[in-house]
């Protein structure tokens, strides 16, 4: 069973589903949905479409250039049987599954790590709509209550005052 991807959406079509299309210089494009034929034909850049995984991988949404996603497409190449070279591919499947989780990992942390401008935005929005529980400093004089109480501390009078007095 071969499943083909998509030419515009990137995604998996299998067999018995979606559209075939043959331009005259015999270059085959394979759709998944009539959606995507549609765009297709309005010749619409799919790096440019936010739904594709093209427009993802590029804007940093999905990951790319992953190493490891190599490994499936030599998956499907038949190779001599030998005891030591399976013996490290499945060694190597572990590694490999290990690294792939800890990429995904760290790109899931990166993408939900909080932006600060979004926050500082957050911020004065917030300040802007409860701007009417800080009271203006006008008013902070006027009622007693918002104010500390000032204290009266008395100094001792200057030393040369004290020398003057005694001679």
């Amino acid at each position: 069973m071969r499943i083909e991807t998509c030419w515009f959406c990137s995604s998996k079509i299998y067999p018995g589903h979606g559209i075939q299309f043959v331009r005259n210089d015999a270059k085959i494009f394979r759709f998944c949905r009539s959606k995507c034929h549609k765009n297709f034909k309005m010749k619409r850049n799919p790096r440019k479409v936010k739904w594709t995984k093209a427009y993802r991988k590029l804007h940093g949404k999905d990951m790319t250039q992953d190493s490891t996603f190599e490994f499936e497409r030599k998956r499907n190449r038949p190779e001599r049987y030998d005891r030591s070279l399976a013996e490290n591919t499945l060694k190597a499947i572990k590694t490999i599954d290990k690294v792939r989780h800890t990429r995904s990992m760290r790109h899931i942390e990166k993408r939900l790590k909080p932006n600060k401008r979004q926050e500082n935005e957050r911020a004065r929005k917030e300040l802007n709509m409860s701007i009417d529980l800080i009271k203006a400093p006008s008013v902070q004089k006027l009622e007693p209550s918002l104010t500390l109480p000032k204290i009266k501390v008395k100094t001792s009078e200057p030393q040369e005052d004290n020398r003057a007095m005694e001679e």
